[in-house]
């Protein structure tokens, strides 16, 4: 057996929904597009995505004599209204459960060591969202899926409902064919955004995007240099509005992780019980979900400037 179809064999055993290899080469056509999202500023506070432009751009900064990054993708769909986990406002689905990176990573070392232990002349470094790669990019070339308009990775499987994680290797493996681009003229997403922060087909300014708003930006949202928007149904943490249009959504299979499904706690959370949460409390219910990003005075800020706001259309 070779190489390719036995660490496909092994990942999916392990739980990854959808396995691919590409050279260790990041696109150019990839970098120059990140690198004018960022002089224009659509990243806003995210400052630590201006970091580490060496590695994105050259994968022998990640691992020296890198030939391969094999790709994965994991379904987390779990089905259900958003509106319906914490009646507190609408939480993005990714978030209703555990922190995806415990779970990816978890399986990430299991994987690791039965590749130091089958190719042990090789070396391995495993990334899930943690680390400087053009992930999405390196997962077309992979052969996963496509980039959609919204900038999210649609795979023709499980739709845009997946979670991204790399190895970047020194094993040469048979590369992939690209993914053909399969959103053609369709621009429900564009559309759907209540914030209008798709500002061009595959382009996403963070700064007008809920999903910046309510997880990474930091203060006030009267500080957010963008124009007054209507609101997203009171989302309170994330946003799926442009996932949940896609036609390719359709096509969903729900994810057999129970990892991700909804906390039977959040069902408690209203917005009197979050504007009652001292922070060791918060620390506890939110003990290992997404959520802790937002931190409890985010959390708050959220449920309490963008539902009270909502009656009015507008942040």
């Amino acid at each position: 057996m070779s190489a390719h179809h036995k660490i496909t064999q092994v990942l999916t055993g392990l739980g990854f929904s959808k396995v691919g290899f590409t050279l260790a080469v990041v696109p150019e056509s990839a970098q120059k597009n990140f690198d004018g999202w960022l002089k224009k500023q659509y990243h806003g506070s995210m400052a630590w995505m201006e970091r580490g432009r060496e590695k994105r751009a050259d994968l022998q900064h990640v691992l020296p004599g890198a030939k391969t990054v094999i790709c994965t993708a994991t379904n987390y769909y779990t089905a259900g209204d958003t509106a319906e986990v914490m009646p507190a406002g609408r939480v993005s689905r990714y978030a209703w459960g555990e922190d995806y990176h415990k779970v990816i990573e978890k399986r990430q070392n299991e994987f690791v060591t039965w590749f130091q232990k089958n190719f042990p002349q090789e070396s391995i470094k495993a990334y899930v969202d943690t680390g400087p790669l053009l992930e999405k990019a390196l997962a077309e070339e992979a052969g996963l899926g496509w980039q959609g308009k919204h900038s999210n990775l649609i795979t023709k499987e499980w739709g845009s409902w997946v979670f991204l994680a790399e190895f970047v290797t020194t094993l040469a493996i048979e590369p992939a064919v690209p993914t053909e681009d399969f959103c053609g003229t369709c621009t429900a997403c564009i559309d759907a955004c209540p914030t209008q922060a798709i500002v061009e087909p595959y382009v996403v300014d963070a700064r007008q995007c809920l999903s910046y708003l309510t997880i990474e930006h930091r203060g006030d949202f009267t500080a957010v240099d963008s124009p007054t928007r209507p609101l997203g149904d009171a989302w309170i943490y994330g946003c799926d509005i442009c996932q949940d249009v896609c036609p390719w959504n359709r096509f969903q299979t729900e994810s057999l992780e129970p990892a991700f499904l909804p906390r039977p706690a959040y069902r408690q959370l209203t917005r009197a019980a979050i504007d009652a949460l001292t922070e060791n409390e918060f620390q506890t219910v939110f003990s290992g979900s997404p959520i802790r990003r937002a931190k409890l005075d985010g959390l708050k800020r959220n449920v309490f400037s963008i539902t009270s706001a909502s009656s009015s259309g507008s942040l």
